[in-house]
């Protein structure tokens, strides 16, 4: 193998993709290689654009630069391949599939192994056509290819003559999705497998392969989820990301990924329709400007013919990752959730995090909500801040400033499930295994396991004497009751407080959107809150509010709840239980 070092990551990327530059820093490995791959893919013609014209005529230079960075990675003197995984991350309707379809095609001439497999894995059956359509067509349109090649339009196959090799194209949901050992794999829309709870070990199975093809190669290809990225796709995105920004060292994976630099997201760059091209590098082919500037201005009215919402749009388009998945009648707390982080307890780990809350406050309280065996305990801890901040009002007829002195608060969340919730949520499974990665779930094997971990950060908390009172629903499990009570927190001690929920919530609800609006109620950040709050939406009733999820279906909203419950409590401004003490005089 030749002696040499070379990085992957693209350190200056934010002004090569303005500039609209390469994001790929490095030259091929091999030139020779990359040239003559790059020919043949060149070669192939592209039969749903007009005209038919071959990838050399019709495609902007990312394409050829990723092409080259792919097959000029192979030493072909040794049989290795020195770059093995590459993902490319590029907005909807810049010509993924097709691009897919000739990498692949390409990859299938220049092979020289006898029985090889190449695998093109779909998550759907649609995405799966998408890819295989091109490919086969491409065959179809040049003569030679068709000498060379077989296609089988029913299996989805396309076999090379002389070597036997053949190039599969298939669904994750079908039964051929497991046992395959191909060399060259490609992962098409990579962000619908992140939805999937089995997505890791069928990914993993169709990749096995390369540990006996020295020469084969992974790529993933996708936009960006239109939730908040989750499972396989939420940890590739973060990987390829480390190893773009040079935090990560792994020369034998290649990032290629479009979108924008942080400094154009916090100013809202992104919605100036001059500043599109940036995760649109096939802006002018496949993806027209005056296209998107009518999508988007029919989503802001609410009037797209497809349904797609603003943050839709901006996450398939713009390749905008979302953070809260702000949807109508949303509750209006949830457009300060994010910027209400607080600095300390958002930096260190979750369980660090509540014994900063603990150091900073006098009093804290407890909010539980939930606890069924298939659904969520959601468990808030809401801390008054020793500290006092003054809060600004400015009067809006006269312009004064008011300075209030006010205590703050602090808040942070954690969760609980039982196993079974993954097998029969299994929309949500890879959410809640990613926040259990986060530590703010336990997924609990045995029931009350739950109820015994709340009852002994309740009990810390009243033997700290910091405990102002522990919510809970009058009509919920009575295990979490009994356990409190166990413990000395009773209704006679004044410490387990039977909180209304439904329109009762009302006053805390709208206490924690003003509080959290205004800085006075900051929390701890982290996955669990930032997926909750968005399934809040708020219903109004006949002389009340109520909050409820916003969709049918497996969203959760205790953690959320729980917040409310605890707001409800603090808002009555409790002091800490202190144990009584006792004195000896003596005369």
């Amino acid at each position: 193998m030749t002696d040499r070092t070379w990085s992957t990551s693209c350190l200056d990327w934010e002004q090569r993709i303005v500039a609209r530059q390469s994001l790929i820093a490095m030259e091929p490995l091999f030139p020779a290689e990359a040239d003559a791959a790059l020919a043949v893919f060149k070669s192939l013609r592209m039969v749903d654009v007009a005209g038919q014209p071959t990838f050399g005529e019709a495609c902007e230079p990312f394409v050829f630069d990723f092409v080259r960075a792919v097959f000029g990675a192979y030493e072909a003197e040794t049989g290795q391949r020195l770059i093995e995984e590459f993902f490319l991350l590029v907005s909807k309707k810049n010509g993924k599939s097709t691009i897919v379809a000739g990498i692949m095609l390409t990859a299938l001439i220049r092979n020289w192994r006898d029985s090889q497999e190449l695998l093109i894995l779909a998550p759907t059956r649609e995405v799966a056509d998408n890819a295989f359509k091109p490919a086969a067509d491409m065959v179809d349109a040049d003569p030679d290819l068709v000498d060379l090649l077989h296609v089988n339009r029913n299996t989805k196959e396309i076999t090379h003559r002389t070597k036997g090799a053949v190039l599969k194209v298939i669904s994750a949901d079908s039964k051929t999705a497991s046992g395959k050992k191909a060399a060259f794999v490609l992962i098409d829309e990579l962000w619908l497998f992140g939805k999937k709870a089995n997505a890791a070990g069928m990914l993993q199975e169709a990749t096995g392969g390369l540990i006996s093809r020295p020469e084969g190669f992974v790529i993933y290809i996708s936009t960006m989820s239109d939730a908040q990225p989750a499972g396989v796709f939420k940890e590739k995105l973060d990987y390829f990301r480390g190893v773009r920004d040079g935090e990560i060292e792994d020369a034998r994976s290649l990032p290629v990924l479009y979108e924008f630099p942080p400094s154009m997201i916090a100013s809202k760059a992104y919605l100036d329709p001059a500043n599109f091209y940036v995760t649109n590098p096939n802006m002018g082919r496949s993806v027209r400007q005056s296209w998107l500037e009518r999508k988007l201005a029919q989503v802001k009215a609410g009037q797209d013919e497809d349904g797609d919402t603003i943050q839709t749009f901006l996450a398939k388009h713009l390749n905008i990752e979302i953070g809260l998945n702000l949807r109508a009648g949303r509750w209006p707390g949830a457009d300060h959730w994010l910027a209400a982080e607080d600095p300390e307890l958002a930096s260190v780990p979750h369980w660090a995090a509540l014994e900063r809350l603990k150091a900073r406050c006098e009093v804290v309280v407890v909010g539980l909500d939930g606890g069924g065996l298939d659904d969520l305990l959601g468990m808030t801890v809401l801390g008054r801040e020793t500290r006092q901040i003054e809060v600004a009002i400015e009067d809006e007829l006269t312009g004064e400033i008011h300075r209030l002195k006010v205590k703050p608060w602090l808040a942070w969340s954690h969760g609980y499930c039982q196993r079974i919730v993954l097998q029969r949520r299994k929309s949500i499974a890879t959410v809640l295994e990613d926040i259990a990665a986060a530590r703010e779930l336990t997924i609990l094997n045995k029931p009350l396991g739950d109820v015994l971990a709340v009852t002994r950060i309740v009990e810390d908390l009243k033997n700290a004497n910091l405990l102002g009172g522990v919510v809970v629903d009058p009509s919920g499990i009575s295990e979490i009751i009994d356990a409190m009570e166990n413990i000395g927190v009773t209704q006679e001690a004044g410490l387990l407080i039977g909180q209304q929920q439904g329109g009762y919530l009302m006053g805390a609800i709208k206490t924690t959107e003003r509080y959290l609006a205004s800085g006075q109620l900051k929390h701890a950040g982290g996955p669990l809150m930032q997926w909750c709050v968005p399934n809040l939406k708020i219903e109004q009733m006949a002389t009340t509010i109520r909050a409820t999820k916003a969709t049918a279906g497996d969203a959760k909203i205790d953690p959320a709840i729980s917040l409310f419950n605890a707001v409800a409590q603090m808002s009555r401004n409790p002091a800490a239980h202190r144990a009584k003490e006792y004195q000896m005089i003596i005369v």
